[in-house]
C-alpha cells in the first residue's frame, strides 16, 4: 500500500507516517536536504481528531528560508490528506549543525558542498578553523576564500589541489 492511500484512510494518525512526509519536504536553499536531514523538524505531535502540529527551529532567527519552508511542509501534509496542521517555530535551544543527519551530511558532499566539520560547540567556544576537505576532490588543503558564501549558512572555500572553489556549510 503507497504512502498516499494509507493516509487517506486513517483514523489515528500515525507519527511515523507524518515523518515520512516530512522526508519529502526539501530545504529551498539546498534541494538535496530535506527538512528531516536538516534538523529543523523538532517534533511531531498528533490527535485522534486529525490535528497534526509540527515544531521546527530555524537554523538561525533571520533564515529567510523558514517560511517557504512551513508553506513546504503544510502543503505536504495536505496533500495526503491533513488539513488540520499547526506550525509552531521554537529558538531555543537554538538550531547547530550537530543536528544534521549522517544522511544530510552524505547528501551535501555528493551536492558538492562540504559538510560541517566537527562539533558546533566546540569550535565556538575555542575558535578553532576546520580543517575541510574539498567535497569534489576530498583533498584538505584547502584555504577559505570568504567568510560569506551563497547563503548565510555557507562560507566560500578553494582547494589547492583541483583549484576549484567549494560552498562550506559553516558550523553553528
Amino acid at each position: 500500500m503507497s504512502l498516499h492511500q494509507n493516509t487517506k484512510t486513517k483514523d489515528l494518525i500515525d507519527t511515523a507516517t507524518i515523518w515520512a512526509i516530512l522526508e519529502e519536504v526539501t530545504d529551498p536553499e539546498i534541494p538535496v536536504l530535506t527538512v528531516v536531514d536538516l534538523g529543523v523538524i523538532r517534533e511531531v505531535h498528533t490527535q485522534r481528531t486529525g490535528q497534526v502540529e509540527i515544531i521546527i527551529t530555524p537554523t538561525y532567527s533571520g533564515c529567510p528560508a523558514m517560511h517557504t519552508i512551513e508553506v513546504n511542509i503544510r502543503a505536504a501534509l495536505q496533500e495526503y490528506g491533513y488539513d488540520q496542521v499547526q506550525i509552531t517555530t521554537v529558538l531555543s535551544p537554538a538550531w547547530t549543525t550537530d543536528w544534521l543527519s549522517d544522511a544530510g551530511r552524505e547528501k551535501l558532499r555528493a551536492y558538492g558542498i562540504a559538510p560541517p566539520v566537527g562539533s558546533a560547540s566546540k569550535r565556538a567556544l575555542f575558535g578553532e578553523e576546520p580543517l575541510v576537505a574539498c567535497p569534489l576532490c576530498n583533498s584538505t588543503n584547502t584555504e577559505m576564500l570568504s567568510q560569506f558564501g551563497s547563503t548565510a549558512c555557507k562560507s566560500l572555500y578553494r582547494c589547492k589541489d583541483c583549484l576549484e572553489p567549494f560552498d562550506y556549510f559553516k558550523c553553528h
